[in-house]
């Protein structure tokens, strides 16, 4: 019970930390905001440990934790707010949308009516322009990785669905790699069905879990 309420404490103590980044820049929050996280639960992991000897053990695993947490986590750098802007400029009036996640990845959420026919992974027409500015920003970017996720509507059994989604990812990376990004800089996942964002009992609601998520990230420099 002791050292369960220690870990709560060390963690929320870490995440509390994130509020003295107000006045740091973009790169100082990616890299100080991992690097607190970090320490928090590397400190919690040296007490439990240490059978509760908390003093030097926590230093020790807040210390490795903070290295870790630093070196794992992304920048949202000045290069990443164009490319931001560049996408929403080639995405507008086409209902995908562009983000900032918590992260600081760079999101394209490509629903169904963008992307995909129901049931077919062939890339539509309307997506292609799309990806051209896309790839264009990534060969500008060259640091940046990529990820794309494909995902389904409940409809269908996982057995489709799982091949489905992967063959969605697999074809919106094809598409990059043809236009000119290397392939070992993009990876793809399938999900199937098994991370609606919306209600599969409606039309609308599946029409919205019929997707693509596009991630790009700007890995932070390793921490000397």
């Amino acid at each position: 019970m002791i050292k369960n309420a220690m870990v709560s404490t060390l963690v929320a103590a870490s995440l509390a930390g994130l509020g003295g980044c107000a006045n740091m820049s973009d790169t100082q929050k990616g890299v100080g905001g991992g690097a607190a996280i970090g320490a928090g639960v590397g400190a919690a992991i040296g007490a439990l440990t240490a059978g509760g000897h908390t003093g030097r053990s926590a230093a020790t695993g807040a210390a490795i934790g903070g290295l870790i947490g630093a070196g794992s986590g992304y920048l949202w750098s000045q290069h990443m707010q164009k490319q931001k802007e560049a996408m929403e400029q080639a995405t507008k009036g086409t209902g995908i949308d562009v983000s900032q996640t918590a992260d600081n990845r760079l999101k394209i959420n490509i629903p169904s009516d963008a992307s995909f026919d129901s049931g077919k992974y062939a890339l539509k027409p309307s997506l292609k322009p799309v990806l051209d500015k896309l790839a264009a920003t990534l060969k500008q970017n060259p640091v940046t990785t990529v990820s794309i996720i494909g995902h389904t509507d409940s409809t269908g059994s996982d057995a489709i669905n799982g091949p489905l989604s992967i063959n969605r990812a697999k074809a919106t990376q094809d598409y990059l790699v043809s236009r000119g990004v290397a392939m070992g800089r993009i990876a793809i996942d399938g999900r199937g069905s098994r991370e609606p964002v919306a209600d599969n009992g409606s039309l609308s609601g599946r029409a919205m879990n019929r997707r693509v998520e596009i991630f790009v990230a700007e890995p932070a420099p390793q921490q000397k």
